[in-house]
């Protein structure tokens, strides 16, 4: 039996909306992560959306010599936050798993448990993020060890524009995902609308050519309200052309003027996917803790949601 989000995401004439959120931090205790869940869900109870992401954080200073501008922390296991996100919603959860760090069969008892005592139907698979380091289960080989479980989840992976930039493969990084058993793909937050073009153009024109369909994919956006957010949007490796910094950090009302940029990229994304037939949809976060963004992601998401609807009300006609 497919997953509610499966079922959605069939229909390439409606767009799928998300809100990303991470697991709040291992030292939170149980009445603390009640209040947690309360207010988050609490702000997106005028919010229209068809789920929720909740990401798995890595310890990424392995893919980078910079030093991260927020600490990282441990947080709590994001199967048992995307089963509390979901008991008290009601609505479904996207969880992500780093898959590096577990040997095949642990990974398989990760992925029973998954599904047995957590409830995770709507999955997302991350490799390692470098070469570097013990990898215990390389992606590839965690795809296999999907397959061979007996649990039908509905799986997506991640597609990242930068690294077509640099490298030129990343649509064929898909196809091969597709092949694995990827049902959709979530995007590294927007901030470079014409690297995000470039790839879903060509994927598209590979998709084309192999006679297969588009699998749709979910962008990122996230608002940026200061130079610290937006170091740390570049410490994760999200491409921000100087001209849109600039934009950003010389406006008077920053998170206001990268709402206005996250707009336009999406606009400018859409001409190019949605007459080759790529479906879309869209996944707001909010990349810190500071309420001024936490609220402008709110507001992102209602803009962008209502932009897209009106793109494909207008590519109906």
């Amino acid at each position: 039996m497919k997953s509610e989000l499966a079922r959605k995401f069939q229909d390439p004439n409606r767009g799928v909306y998300f809100i990303g959120t991470t697991p709040p931090r291992s030292s939170v205790e149980e009445e603390q992560l009640e209040q947690i869940s309360n207010k988050l869900l609490g702000r997106l109870a005028g919010v229209e959306a068809d789920g929720l992401i909740v990401y798995d954080i890595q310890d990424e200073t392995s893919r980078i010599d910079k030093p991260r501008p927020f600490p990282f922390m441990e947080t709590h296991d994001p199967r048992a936050w995307s089963k509390r996100l979901h008991t008290q919603s009601g609505k479904p959860v996207i969880t992500y798993k780093s898959v590096s760090s577990r040997s095949s069969e642990e990974f398989s008892g990760w992925l029973t448990e998954a599904w047995e005592d957590f409830g995770i139907r709507d999955l997302v698979l991350v490799g390692s993020p470098s070469s570097d380091g013990d990898i215990k289960l390389p992606l590839p080989k965690a795809y296999d060890t999907l397959k061979a479980s007996p649990h039908a989840f509905n799986l997506g992976g991640v597609t990242i524009a930068e690294r077509h930039a640099k490298k030129g493969d990343e649509h064929l990084r898909i196809m091969k995902k597709s092949d694995a058993g990827c049902e959709f793909f979530i995007s590294q937050a927007v901030y470079n609308h014409q690297a995000t073009a470039d790839l879903i153009s060509r994927y598209a024109r590979e998709c084309r050519d192999q006679g297969e369909e588009p699998k749709r994919i979910i962008l990122t956006f996230t608002p940026c309200g200061s130079s610290k957010t937006l170091e740390f949007m570049e410490w994760l490796g999200i491409s921000v052309p100087d001209a849109t910094k600039h934009r950003i950090l010389d406006s008077a009302t920053p998170l206001a003027e990268s709402i206005k940029i996250c707009r336009n990229a999406l606009e400018q994304i859409i001409e190019i996917a949605l007459p080759l037939g790529v479906p879309l949809g869209l996944n707001i976060e909010s990349l810190t803790n500071r309420k001024e963004e936490i609220d402008a992601s709110i507001q992102l998401y209602k803009l962008l949601k209502a932009t897209l609807d009106l793109k494909l009300a207008e590519q109906a006609l």
